[in-house]
């Protein structure tokens, strides 16, 4: 059994070169190594192009070396969690490529596995596929996606042993599986560093032979910034509490679920477990329970796609994001709620992005828009200036095009029916006058 050298922090940035590709693990800052991170700020090194989920938060991981001018190109899914990150994309300090979450872990499989690329459905028909070859396959318009790889990657695992075998804790597979077969040279940070035989072979999540170097690094509360402690504290309206009730009721016992960031979130809070609606999060979990209610954090639990700490009910599984979101592409997921800017006639919907601002959040949804089984969108049905977000034709940047089954306002229930958007019921305390007023999208009423 071969030994895989232990070397110090220093050691290992040193082994970044100025023009490199760099592909760095994590979600948010959990499974990030951030120890390596913060060394290779401490050097010169420059030019470098990222690939993540994310850059971290403001000067934290790979925020710090956007923060001090390292990175020439940033690639990944989500870049909105760092202000630093939208205003070097905004004033053309960095050059920026975004992929929807699930199209960036699969492309770094695909490198990692020598394949030169693949097409999804994902983001046909979005801006995010201008540019890119599309084909109409089984019938459905789908994207060309390269594969990723990376002279380096620095990765997060919990344990090794010294022949390098790696094994993550909780949602911290992320994206650091896929990273460890798709780069030159891997690195990875880890918690600890046993004797060989010590991690059973059933426990191994990236066999050593993808691994070149480790290095010993303890985890703090510091180093997971806003996900180290969960709140307690929420405060919630009637009416959104009303819309997520509403979406309650269309989830079934056996159904495997997917919550959106805002409203949707709140429909956690209302599932018990005897209910057995099981919750899947994007970032690598089935089975998703309740926040903490100790005070702990991600030191000690796993995290939802909004980087909360959860907790894990009985019969939950944690896996990597490469799979999760074949989960969500190969139809295992029933249904997805999700929170909308806009819906249209044609069942489109636009999510992610708004006028003036760089496109730098898709995250999950268009994954999710597209892959999901059945579609909610929960929302206001204005906004705060009045204007209508149910309209005739969605003028913002599409998430989805015809994905759309139901839209859940604090005024109104729309489904489409027969291809056709369909008032189907009125929320307490609206009146069908108050939502013809305030929806500018042609619909149906069939009302009980």
């Amino acid at each position: 059994m071969k030994t895989v050298p232990q070397i110090s922090l220093k050691e290992a940035v040193a082994l970044v070169k100025d023009g490199d590709i760099l592909l760095q693990g994590g979600f948010g800052m959990t499974g990030n190594p951030v120890h390596l991170m913060h060394a290779l700020a401490e050097t010169s090194t420059k030019n470098l192009t990222f690939i993540g989920n994310n850059v971290g938060e403001a000067g934290i991981g790979g925020g710090r070396l956007l923060r001090n001018g390292q990175l020439k190109k940033m690639i990944g899914s989500f870049f909105t969690s760092n202000p630093e990150a939208v205003k070097a994309a905004q004033d053309g300090a960095v050059e920026y490529e975004l992929l929807p979450q699930g199209t960036l872990a699969e492309a770094i499989r695909a490198g990692g596995a020598g394949i030169g690329g693949f097409f999804t459905p994902t983001s046909a028909g979005t801006a995010l596929a201008e540019g890119r070859e599309t084909k109409i396959l089984n019938g459905v318009e789908q994207v060309f996606i390269p594969g990723i790889r990376g002279n380096v990657a620095f990765i997060r695992a919990w344990k090794a042993d010294t022949a390098g075998n790696l094994q993550y804790r909780m949602t911290e597979q992320n994206f650091n599986r896929a990273m460890a077969t798709a780069a030159d040279l891997v690195i990875a940070e880890v918690e600890e560093i046993v004797p060989v035989g010590e991690i059973a072979p059933e426990h191994i999540h990236t066999p050593g032979s993808y691994v070149d170097y480790l290095v010993q690094a303890t985890l703090t509360l510091e180093d997971l910034g806003s996900s180290a402690t969960v709140s307690s504290s929420k405060k919630v309206s009637e009416a959104r509490m009303n819309m997520a009730k509403r979406a309650l009721k269309e989830l079934k016992k056996g159904d495997v679920v997917n919550l959106g960031i805002g409203i949707p979130t709140l429909v956690a809070d209302l599932i018990s477990e005897e209910d057995g609606i099981i919750l899947h999060t994007e970032n690598g979990m089935l089975g998703v329970g309740p926040a903490p209610t100790d005070g702990g954090g991600a030191m000690d639990y796993p995290v939802n796609a909004g980087k909360v700490p959860i907790t894990a009910l009985n019969g939950s599984s944690y896996f990597d994001s490469a799979d999760s979101f074949a989960m969500i592409r190969g139809k295992h997921v029933d249904v997805a709620v999700m929170g909308g800017l806009e819906v249209d006639e044609q069942a489109n919907l636009a999510n992610w992005a708004v006028p003036g601002q760089p496109l730098l959040g898709v995250g999950g949804a268009m994954d999710l828009a597209s892959g999901a089984n059945k579609l909610i969108i929960t929302m206001m049905h204005t906004e705060r200036d009045g204007s209508p977000k149910v309209v005739p034709t969605c003028e913002l940047p599409l998430t989805a095009i015809k994905a759309v089954d139901m839209v859940i306002t604090d005024k109104a229930v729309f489904e489409y029916i027969d291809g056709q958007l369909t008032l189907t019921e009125l929320m307490p305390n609206a009146t069908l006058e108050d939502v013809r007023a305030t929806t500018t999208a042609k619909f149906v009423e069939k009302l009980d």
